[in-house]
């Protein structure tokens, strides 16, 4: 889109513009001076009053892009003794003209006028009638007014289309950018849901490992078998997140890389969770579970792996409660609760930043997200996604 509005108008346009413009004024005054000639013949003198008066004109209009109107006024009135001046003075109204401006149009248009009734009276000889002469140049102001004022309105229009045309650039750029932001936060969250879960297992066990001196080889194989996969599963989830932050193309959602899990893929979640040690309970009352739209089914999951991981972390070994209930129409509902030994999921080493991301997951389908601690001390995480029917 640059290149497009770059090339509407050269960079050497408004340089040849005031070498043809010079050209044209030169071209036209001695013409007009030519052909005056033969009226100043019985007094020789006034032909080169009138040349110089002419090329004085011609150098006045050069600076018409700074004092339009004052250079319009002199040349306008160089006209009223000097037929060579013609050729300036059109270049000047009509380029005045093109600012559309009545109020300096009007006047000018007047004195053009003037000035040439003025010649008129001055010419030894006569060729028209005044009637006739007045008539010639109100046509000819008519014309330049018209020509400069198509001149201005067609600038101003284009103007108008390359603003717009940066203004959409500049507008694309932006919405690039926050579609790259947008999807960065997005492969952020994925991070945080997925590494964390795997990452905190493996702290458990690995803690494990180093403070009980009482397993046997058979549990320490077992444990560093979790350990081992877990640790494995992280890695290739780190590997595939750093592969799409590497990825240059903003249109790809990180979403569509893999299959993401969704609620069907909740108890080989709940059997890794066991597998560490958790105590968890899944109450169920969901009708029509297989109608239930991917999008939601992958962010009841992830809630409810935010919930069991801020239990794992904060209230180890207690008794967690999973409960999801709903159906088409009324939405789905999902509680993770656990009693709160160390703060119900504030403090410890967490940053806070799981519940903040479920919130946006929620917000984003259109649900919402509660957490805090009850009146008999338990962490309850609440949430409700829309299931439409």
């Amino acid at each position: 889109m640059g290149s497009l509005v770059g090339s509407a108008r050269p960079p050497r346009t408004a340089g040849w513009r005031g070498v043809l413009t010079t050209l044209f004024a030169v071209a036209l005054g001695g013409l007009w001076l030519v052909l005056g000639r033969a009226l100043w013949q019985p007094v020789g003198v006034l032909f080169w009053i009138d040349a110089a008066i002419g090329v004085l004109s011609v150098g006045a209009m050069q600076y018409r892009g700074r004092r339009p109107l004052v250079v319009t006024v002199l040349t306008t009135t160089a006209t009223a003794f000097s037929a060579s001046a013609v050729g300036a003075w059109m270049v000047c109204q009509a380029s005045l003209s093109t600012r559309r401006r009545w109020r300096e149009i009007l006047p000018t248009a007047a004195l053009s006028l003037l000035t040439g009734h003025i010649q008129y009276v001055l010419l030894p000889e006569q060729t028209m009638s005044w009637v006739e002469n007045l008539a010639f140049g109100a046509l000819t102001t008519g014309v330049l007014v018209a020509v400069g004022m198509y001149v201005g309105a067609r600038r101003d229009l284009l103007a108008s289309l390359r603003d717009r045309a940066e203004r959409a650039e500049r507008e694309q750029g932006l919405q690039v950018a926050t579609a790259r932001a947008a999807e960065r936060t997005r492969i952020a969250r994925e991070m945080h849901d997925v590494l964390a879960h795997r990452m905190s297992l493996v702290a458990l066990h690995a803690g494990a490992l180093a403070y009980r001196t009482d397993l046997g080889p058979a549990e320490t194989r077992e444990t560093a078998g979790v350990i081992q996969a877990n640790s494995q599963r992280a890695l290739a989830d780190l590997r595939e997140i750093l592969g799409l932050l590497r990825d240059p193309d903003p249109r790809i959602d990180a979403t569509d890389h893999r299959p993401q899990p969704t609620l069907s893929d909740l108890d080989a979640l709940l059997h890794d969770e066991r597998a560490a040690g958790a105590h968890i309970t899944l109450l169920v009352d969901l009708e029509d579970v297989d109608e239930l739209p991917v999008s939601t089914g992958r962010s009841a999951y992830r809630i409810v792996q935010e919930g069991l991981t801020n239990a794992r972390k904060h209230a180890p070994h207690t008794e967690v409660t999973v409960e999801l209930a709903g159906r088409p129409g009324s939405g789905l509902h999902i509680c993770v609760r656990n009693p709160a030994t160390t703060g119900g999921g504030g403090g410890g080493d967490g940053t806070g930043f799981g519940l903040v991301g479920l919130a946006e997951r929620a917000a984003a389908s259109h649900g919402r997200v509660e957490h805090g601690l009850t009146a008999d001390g338990q962490f309850v995480l609440r949430a409700w996604l829309p299931w439409d029917r």
